[in-house]
């Protein structure tokens, strides 16, 4: 199995702290982010990682190399510029192969073992599977419902009480992407979501470990505290 980390976004809302570095190598307790990751990977035995780059790229790709410091095969997708998640995979596709993928945001913490994770065999009809948390106080609404099944992702009203926040964090098929009607270089991730939920095609569970977005320096700081001694 391969991995993608999502690792080329702008990091407007972190800044200044990213006026000069990218947000994945930002740190949190005395490690770049991204840094959790790799070694999570690691831990899961999943050796071929794959890293999307555009925003002070260079920087990342200068300071992880090959991933030999993680006994890791880390490859990088140079992106012209950002081209959002679903443009992003799209470019990725020859690198991630048909099989399926574990996809991570570059700015989330979150202590689920990835191999928990990868374990998960996705079904013949199935396009994904997605980690799911309890809606955080700044996305109150949520992103999805599980159905009455507790695994099949609904696409029901945005108050519903059973919906949840998406971690970024998933299990893909690369023809999630590849066979999306609407691909084209630049789009969001979440349409193809929305049109593998419409089919039936992916799937959820509520992971209730300690998570964080960290989208803001406040959120850094706070997650700051939660690792430090």
């Amino acid at each position: 199995m391969k991995a993608m980390i999502l690792a080329a976004g702008l990091g407007n809302r972190m800044r200044p702290l990213t006026d000069h570095t990218p947000k994945p190598l930002l740190c949190a307790g005395n490690k770049p982010l991204i840094e959790y990751h790799l070694e999570n990977l690691q831990r899961a035995q999943i050796q071929d990682v794959i890293i999307n780059l555009a925003y002070l790229g260079e920087k990342i790709r200068a300071h992880l190399g090959s991933g030999e410091r993680w006994n890791l095969h880390i490859h990088y997708s140079q992106e012209p510029e950002p081209l959002e998640t679903g443009g992003a995979i799209l470019q990725a596709l020859d690198l991630l192969g048909e099989e399926t993928f574990l996809l991570i945001n570059g700015d989330v913490w979150c202590d689920l073992e990835f191999s928990e994770l990868a374990m998960r065999e996705l079904s013949a009809n199935q396009q994904g599977h997605l980690l799911l948390v309890p809606n955080p106080a700044f996305h109150p609404n949520g992103d999805f419902a599980l159905d009455d099944s507790g695994m099949l992702l609904a696409d029901l009203q945005k108050f519903h009480p059973q919906r949840f926040t998406f971690a970024g964090i998933s299990l893909l098929k690369p023809s999630l992407v590849s066979d999306y009607p609407n691909k084209r270089e630049k789009f969001p991730l979440v349409e193809t979501f929305r049109h593998a939920i419409a089919q039936q095609q992916l799937s959820g569970q509520v992971y209730r470990g300690h998570w964080s977005d960290v989208g803001t320096p406040e959120r850094l700081q706070q997650l700051e505290n939660y690792l430090s001694p």
